[in-house]
């Protein structure tokens, strides 16, 4: 339970993992930079638990890495939650010019709450004739759902081209360091399977 908000070894090692990761793909720099951006971007979206899939769509339509754009929905984590959510839940009610109550963390969690108590008691009216509710539901898609899907785009897109275009130096410096490696090692064992044929 625990790992879901704090990574055993801590972020920093998460970090650097994911990093390290990405670093590694056998793909051009461009590729690779194309998939963290959708990765990045889909997590602006508050389709959550469906960010794996929105990266892996936006990636193959942008022709990036789709392995870059799973490992770059971390980029959406409970550190960054909160700040994702208020940026881009300002800007949807800026733009649909709806009244904007800044919710703090908990009231978001209830709103989110509230929507699914109403989906789990219309889905049970189903089967028993009971009255169906919508007032939860209709609040969160008011409230949240439409202002967040409509404003995460601006700050997905913003957020997705500055770590593509921060990403594709870091990586091209770090294959061609690589390769530079591969080749010296290369060279070493060339050099010592040349002195093992020499020795009589």
């Amino acid at each position: 339970m625990l790992d879901s908000v704090y990574p055993r070894g801590g972020w920093g090692r998460a970090i650097y993992y994911v990093t390290h990761r990405l670093r590694r793909l056998p793909d051009s720099p461009q590729k690779i930079a194309r998939g963290i951006a959708a990765g990045v971007f889909a997590s602006f979206t508050p389709l959550f638990g469906l960010h794996f899939f929105v990266a892996a769509l936006i990636a193959r339509g942008l022709r990036g890495n789709i392995l870059a754009s799973l490992l770059a929905t971390l980029f959406g984590n409970p550190l960054t939650f909160l700040p994702i959510a208020m940026v881009s839940l300002k800007t949807g009610h800026f733009l649909l010019g709806s009244r904007f109550d800044e919710p703090t963390e908990s009231t978001l969690i209830a709103k989110f709450r509230g929507a699914a108590e109403d989906l789990l008691d219309n889905l049970v009216a189903v089967f028993t004739g009971a009255e169906p509710h919508w007032h939860k539901l209709g609040q969160f898609y008011h409230e949240l759902l439409l202002p967040y899907l409509i404003g995460g785009i601006a700050p997905g897109i913003a957020a997705g081209l500055v770590v593509y275009y921060l990403s594709v130096p870091v990586i091209t410096v770090y294959q061609n360091r690589r390769r530079g490696r591969l080749k010296e090692k290369l060279a070493e064992l060339r050099q010592r399977a040349g002195k093992a044929e020499d020795r009589p």
